[in-house]
């Protein structure tokens, strides 16, 4: 199951809960964030559980999209 997230304007630690909840009940979630910082630890965070992970950068805003290895 893919879940999508707009998470723009708010700043971490939310960011980084709302993604960790989503992956709980999905395989593939795209995150949306205006936050750099934020940006930075969602990505940390899928390393650290070694999900793919890959984001593009457009007009001051990051898309995320991890998807867990099955």
């Amino acid at each position: 199951m893919k879940k999508i997230l707009d998470l723009r304007g708010l700043s971490c630690p939310i960011p980084l809960i709302q993604t960790k909840n989503a992956l709980e009940d999905a395989t593939e979630v795209c995150v949306t964030v205006d936050e750099p910082v934020a940006k930075e630890n969602i990505l940390k965070f899928a390393n650290s559980r070694h999900y793919q992970a890959e984001w593009s950068a457009a007009g001051g805003e990051y898309t995320i999209t991890i998807r867990k290895e099955m």
